[in-house]
């Protein structure tokens, strides 16, 4: 999946066969095949892969602040967000973008989105906020990252402390809470 996932980035899917992979990986196309059935497969597994870390490392971080203090939850939510995402965007371009699915929403988006939704409903529990809709607000805040952060690398300069401040701010006045810093 490795050398996949660096052939992908460098060539595109498109171009890549499967004989480059097993050529990378320096295995048998017979091992290639023991795991996948197909190119496809490769860029499901990948996806998957994706999806699991960044949950991962965005949950470890949430789960590092007071389980009751939505705010210092989402502020970390979105500043490992972005570093996750920033991190390992080409590959994300790659696993997202090139390869098409046939339905609008996809799990490892949802996944996503139902942690952003736990830490909303954290605050709601709390009274830190009032969220007529709190899986639209969950949406905007994952969109809304990703939006922000794509278009902080298309320009060039993705200055992690300013995305993460901007985006801070514009969820914690979305959510109508207090001036707070991180």
């Amino acid at each position: 999946m490795d050398a996949a996932a660096t052939l992908f980035i460098a060539r595109g899917i498109d171009a890549t066969t499967i004989d480059d992979i097993v050529a990378a990986a320096d295995v048998a196309k017979g091992t290639f095949y023991h795991y996948f059935t197909a190119k496809a497969d490769v860029l499901v597994a990948l996806r998957d892969r994706f999806s699991q870390g960044f949950v991962t490392r965005v949950a470890a971080a949430v789960d590092a602040c007071p389980a009751t203090d939505a705010v210092a939850r989402l502020q970390r939510w979105t500043a490992t967000a972005v570093d996750a995402y920033l991190d390992a965007y080409q590959l994300h371009d790659v696993v997202f973008h090139d390869y098409r699915h046939d339905r609008r929403q996809s799990q490892e988006k949802d996944v996503v989105i139902e942690q952003v939704l736990g830490i909303l409903t954290v605050g709601i529990q709390a009274g830190t906020w009032s969220i007529e809709s709190p899986r639209s607000t969950a949406m905007v805040i994952f969109h809304g990252m990703h939006g922000v952060v794509d278009d902080a690398i298309a320009a060039g300069h993705p200055d992690r402390g300013r995305i993460v401040q901007t985006l801070t701010d514009l969820f914690l006045r979305m959510l109508r809470v207090a001036d707070r810093t991180i």
